[in-house]
């Protein structure tokens, strides 16, 4: 019943977004656009964006590029800069997709076509040489294929995309060494493109399989009566952002040099430099490439990536295969053979009552008391008889320690449940939403193609598996004993959302003072606002009541004693910091070579898409198991050492490798990354947070449960009469 409520669950979420964003919504094969000789192809804009900075722009935001006419395009009903509707997930990353006035036909051949000639000032001169040097590019879109510039190998037996093209380029002036900027305002446009499979193919359908971009700065000077340019192939001189240069102070001292410090320049002098825009365009036939593996050119590397992504998997294995082996010993061996050493001397109770003799410095036992009475009677030989039983007893005896003694105490509910709880059905939130995501990308679903809809389906699905945190949450609450089952709704619904919700909202301050369309709109922010509150707080609710007055608490084995047993000093390896960053290490070794490609696309390609999604689901199960073995064998150690406080304990055993994960991210930011400015650290360094929070809650769930269902198991194995 529950096995089919959950699959006909992901179908209907399933269903919705793909109704409810069918312009992005594609699977390979599938929603195949083809056009006609003749037919107006659109071309989108989005944003820049810079591997020096996490601030995205809107491109028609920039001050120095052509604004739309409002032109309307062949056949098309939208005007030239009318914003295409985003999904929550392109909002979230930034993207800010307008049409166009680039002209596109298809089959139709364009040597050069003038877009305009855009007047700038000093101070749109100053924003395009700020963006110059910050290394931005542009994502231009065609058929939602973004624009890339294209590479060869070195030995020139493959080609490759890089998405986006540079806005412009940096050169220094051999005369004085100042920097001198050019701006790229020639682009010439490829567009490849092969017979449309099926029945659109035969009636002349053609599929665009490649876009393709290649600018050039030329000079104004060099150029046609109609704007276009002497030579579009073959230009020698690009055209510099240069104005003569200004000075309000000491305008002697500059008089002669192209470079003013910007504190000194009169940015309101009325000057102007005109940059006239072209385009190029042509459509190239390529049988080569299918419809469907059209992206593959993005990820050439995939071949060489397999390889470590094998490597990867190999080790995770062997990582878990050896904590495989040594849960298997601790179940077989050690533990079953307990149980049954209890299921023949009788109860737990029964051998409690009996003395437990200690061992000496080496290793002997020490005598009982009825040892020394009698030690005179027997002499030195004693009775063999006698030391037959007194031995078969001191096993019986020894058999009691470590986790058999706290059995009266091991399901005492722990400090702060109130808190545990809630965090906990979180927890079992994130899960669902983890494991659809890995199915949904798996069955490709979720692609590349899919703009932004990895962190649309997400959220859905985040939002509604809120009724199974509400479900979780009030079993555990009322485990711990709790009563008002109401205020640990609340709480479940609030706490973890809300203060992601209000340090995202934090940090979009520092990216709204920066007009970055990183930015999430105040409009979407209500908007998520109204989905938690609306949507997953009654979710959150139902789950809630379900599960605390209809299914109730779980039942446990034993019963705690009244007065609490005292823990002794506890052995270095099962103090909570240092068992915490062990029990962290294995699992961190686990996905560690898989963490370099999840880090290398959300942090340095920024343009770039994961898709090694095989991969990552086995390698993801992987860490699942190696999760679970971890926080058995913590805390079967910690058990052993008498130490009865596991609730907690296990929870952040199963989330110690976030430590270890947040640690590396420092690591790769002062290694790896060429980050400038105050608000893109911050942005790294708080999302890094974000995320590492989210899997150790994730990770930390997992972990409890493991040993929850661990300990009962063990302590329902025994007789506790």
């Amino acid at each position: 019943m529950h096995a089919d409520f959950r699959i006909g669950f992901f179908s209907l979420l399933t269903a919705l977004l793909s109704l409810s964003s069918v312009d992005a919504f594609y699977i390979p094969g599938w929603s195949i656009k083809s056009y006609k000789d003749g037919e107006s192809v659109p071309l989108h804009v989005n944003k820049i964006y810079s591997d020096h900075t996490q601030l995205q722009f809107a491109y028609y935001e920039l001050p120095f590029v052509c604004p739309p006419t409002g032109r309307r395009h062949l056949g098309s009903p939208l005007t030239s800069g009318t914003s295409i509707s985003l999904n929550l997930g392109e909002v979230l990353r930034g993207d800010r997709i307008m049409l166009s006035d680039y002209e596109l036909t298809m089959g139709e051949d364009k040597e050069c076509q003038y877009l305009c000639s855009h007047q700038v000032d000093r101070r749109a001169l100053n924003r395009a040489k700020e963006i110059i040097s910050g290394g931005y590019v542009a994502e231009w879109i065609v058929d939602n294929l973004p624009g890339a510039t294209s590479f060869v190998t070195v030995d020139k037996s493959r080609k490759y995309y890089a998405a986006g093209f540079k806005l412009g380029y940096q050169d220094f002036s051999p005369s004085t060494g100042k920097p001198r900027y050019f701006i790229n305002n020639h682009v010439t446009l490829v567009l490849k493109w092969r017979k449309a499979p099926g029945k659109a193919g035969l009636q002349g359908g053609k599929v665009i399989v490649g876009f393709e971009v290649y600018t050039k700065s030329i000079n104004a000077e060099e150029r046609k009566d109609n704007g276009c340019p002497d030579k579009p192939l073959s230009v020698e001189n690009g055209m510099e952002l240069y104005l003569p240069a200004n000075s309000t102070t000491a305008p002697e001292e500059y008089a002669a040099l192209s470079y003013v410090p910007p504190a000194q320049e009169d940015l309101d002098d009325g000057a102007t430099l005109t940059i006239p825009y072209t385009y190029s365009v042509y459509f190239r036939e390529d049988d080569t490439i299918d419809w469907s593996n059209r992206w593959d050119l993005y990820f050439v590397n995939q071949d060489d990536s397999s390889r470590i992504h094998w490597l990867a998997i190999v080790n995770s294995l062997f990582i878990a295969g050896l904590l495989t082996v040594v849960v298997a010993v601790i179940f077989t061996r050690t533990i079953r053979g307990e149980i049954k050493a209890f299921s023949r001397e009788g109860s737990l109770e029964d051998l409690k009552l009996k003395p437990k003799r200690k061992r000496g410095l080496n290793g002997a036992k020490s005598p009982r008391p009825s040892d020394k009475l009698s030690e005179g009677l027997l002499e030195q030989k004693g009775d063999l008889s006698t030391d037959a039983d007194s031995s078969s007893d001191d096993e019986a005896i020894e058999d009691i320690t470590g986790w058999k003694l706290v059995h009266a105490d091991v399901f005492r509910p722990p400090p702060y449940g109130g808190l545990l709880a809630p965090l906990i059905g979180s927890g079992t939130q994130l899960v669902f939403m983890a494991t659809g995501l890995l199915v949904l990308s798996c069955f490709g679903v979720l692609n590349p193609s899919f703009r932004g809809g990895f962190v649309s389906v997400g959220v859905g699905l985040f939002v509604f598996a809120g009724i199974f945190s509400g479900y979780f949450s009030g079993r555990v609450y009322r485990t711990f004993g709790g009563l008002n089952w109401r205020k640990n709704t609340v709480i479940t619904a609030i706490l973890v959302p809300g203060l992601l919700f209000s340090l995202i909202f934090i940090l979009n301050l520092f990216v709204w003072a920066q007009a970055s369309s990183t930015a999430i709109p105040f409009s979407t922010l209500m908007g998520l606002a109204a989905l938690w509150l609306l949507v997953q707080l009654p979710l959150v609710y139902v789950g809630s009541w379900y599960g605390f007055n209809r299914i109730g608490s779980y039942e446990h084995p034993v019963k705690p004693n009244a007065i609490p047993r005292q823990i002794p000093a506890q052995p270095w390896y099962t103090k909570p910091s240092v068992s915490i960053m062990l029990a962290g290490l294995i699992p961190f070794a686990v996905i560690f070579i898989e963490l370099i490609f999840v880090f290398k696309s959300i942090w340095q390609d920024k343009s770039g898409y994961y898709y090694v999604f095989g991969f990552l689901s086995v390698v993801s199960i992987i860490l699942i198991l190696t999760v679970v073995e971890v926080t058995v064998v913590a805390t079967y150690m910690q058990l052993c050492a008498e130490n009865y406080h596991w609730w907690w304990q296990s929870f952040f055993l199963g989330g110690g490798s976030a430590v270890w994960i947040y640690l590396y991210s420092i690591w790769y930011y002062h290694s790896k990354l060429h980050i400038m400015g105050f608000t893109s650290s911050l942005l790294f360094f708080s999302y890094s947070f974000l995320a590492c929070a989210v899997y150790g809650l994730l990770t930390g769930t997992v972990g409890f449960l493991t040993a929850y269902a661990f300990i009962r198991r063990i302590y329902g194995a025994i007789k506790v009469d």
